[in-house]
């Protein structure tokens, strides 16, 4: 198994990556080989300071990188030499089994969309976070911000890929499945909702539970909660703003640390033909320790290959 690292992106590149591949490596037994895609002027007088066992990483030269505010279809077309560009070339081209970047968002998206191409069938990709229960389960939320308008049939297959992800990575048999609405009965909510709920009722791939509302999505009330990428974005930045206020004002507590990022790494892209992570910008060495583990499950689970077959059924 071969997994890529953009080691240029994000703010704390590339040391942070380094540190991560460093905590990677001390507590697993069987690593993945790492291809390290990045400026090696930086890059190999940090990795030669690891002294990692011969073989066990690449270094692939990329003297170019995306800034986190360019514009992400202009930027890899002019900067084919960065990082994330020749990582996708790398991956798509099958020499890598999957890829992580904690980079330019928008540009790893394009990436991932038009390098790697979306599994047949598949309408339109999503992306998905962990949503830490107060009982101690966890659940997840798709679509977070790739799609902001989304048609029913799309939220329909964002519930089925959903599944098979909670499934193969969480470790849910059967997952619940629950619209995000703004009451419970059928029938409620705008639009897409009211056309969403049949189709979900109806779908026999899916344990559809009805629907779930703001306040439940911290409740063990379901396992996988469907909503257009405009809501879930704002639920996953209001989380994030809420870990920030209890550092600043050092409230600690076993359960509010769930919500810290760096302990699940960074988003999935469900939908595409192979793994591929995206990582917060502020991304330290934790999460890119836990981007790695969370590529090298979904290439162990073959979850790609499982959706592939669930959306094709």
């Amino acid at each position: 198994m071969t997994i890529g690292i953009d080691m240029m992106g994000g703010d704390f590149a590339p040391q942070e990556a380094i540190s991560g591949i460093q905590q990677y490596f001390s507590e697993t037994g069987k690593p993945a080989r790492l291809v390290l895609l990045g400026d090696e002027t930086q890059i190999a007088p940090l990795l030669a300071a690891l002294q990692l066992p011969e073989g066990a990483c690449r270094l692939v030269h990329a003297p170019q990188v995306i800034g986190m505010h360019e514009h992400p279809t202009r930027a890899l077309k002019e900067k084919q030499q960065s990082s994330i560009a020749i990582g996708f070339h790398l991956l798509a081209s099958g020499k890598m089994d999957a890829f992580i970047s904690a980079g330019n968002t928008g540009a790893m998206l394009v990436g991932a969309l038009y390098s790697v191409k979306a599994l047949e069938g598949v309408l339109r990709p999503t992306i998905a976070t962990i949503i830490p229960k107060e009982n101690g389960a966890t659940g997840l939320l798709l679509d977070v911000g790739l799609n902001s308008d989304c048609k029913p049939e799309h939220l329909n297959q964002f519930a089925l890929m959903g599944s098979v992800y909670a499934q193969n990575i969480l470790g849910i048999d059967n997952p619940r499945v629950a619209l995000l609405n703004i009451g419970e009965e059928e029938g409620k909510g705008n639009l897409l909702a009211q056309a969403t709920y049949p189709l979900l009722k109806e779908n026999a791939q899916i344990n559809f539970v009805g629907n779930v509302e703001g306040r439940d999505l911290l409740l063990d009330k379901a396992d996988v909660m469907v909503c257009d990428g405009f809501t879930g974005n704002i639920i996953l930045k209001l989380a994030e703003s809420l870990f920030e206020v209890t550092q600043k004002k050092d409230i600690q507590h076993e359960y509010l640390e769930r919500f810290n990022f760096e302990n699940y790494g960074g988003t999935p892209v469900l939908g595409i033909a192979k793994p591929v992570v995206i990582g917060h910008g502020i991304s330290k060495g934790k999460a890119f320790k836990n981007m790695i583990l969370l590529a090298e499950k979904m290439v162990e689970k073959e979850v790609m290959q499982k959706l592939a077959a669930e959306v094709v059924a």
